[in-house]
């Protein structure tokens, strides 16, 4: 979501990003709702006007992820455990599962994820 904000980018999320454009990705379709939080928290705040939320959606547009439904059942079974075992919020128990299942390298800034990826033996998207 780095994308989306100017004073936000660093080198990591670029390098994401350039992955993103010459290859593809996965992830849970709770990913769709982070997006429309992000850009409602920006537009709130002030930090986001129009052009730059539809410089954004057109920015994700053009990247290949294949969105992965995550059901009550995954949800509560083995994102929960995830959850609860690395100290992880449900919505970030979701990406660490399907890379786990997918066997993917996980791309992320969060500390506490990229933690909880290691120890489970999961690659992370170098930079």
């Amino acid at each position: 979501m780095s994308w989306a904000f100017e004073d936000e980018a660093d080198a990591y999320s670029d390098i994401v990003l350039d992955k993103l454009r010459k290859s593809h990705a996965i992830t849970p379709d709770i990913w769709a709702l982070e997006i429309a939080n992000t850009l409602l928290v920006g537009e709130r705040t002030g930090r986001l006007n129009e052009s730059k939320i539809a410089y954004f959606l057109g920015l994700i547009a053009a990247l290949k992820v294949n969105v992965i439904p995550v059901g009550l059942d995954l949800a509560t079974g083995t994102i929960l455990i995830l959850a609860r075992e690395h100290k992880l919020s449900s919505y970030d128990a979701a990406y660490l599962e399907l890379a786990m299942r997918e066997g993917v390298p996980l791309a992320t800034c969060d500390d506490r994820l990229k933690a909880a990826a290691k120890r489970a033996g999961l690659a992370l998207v170098s930079a």
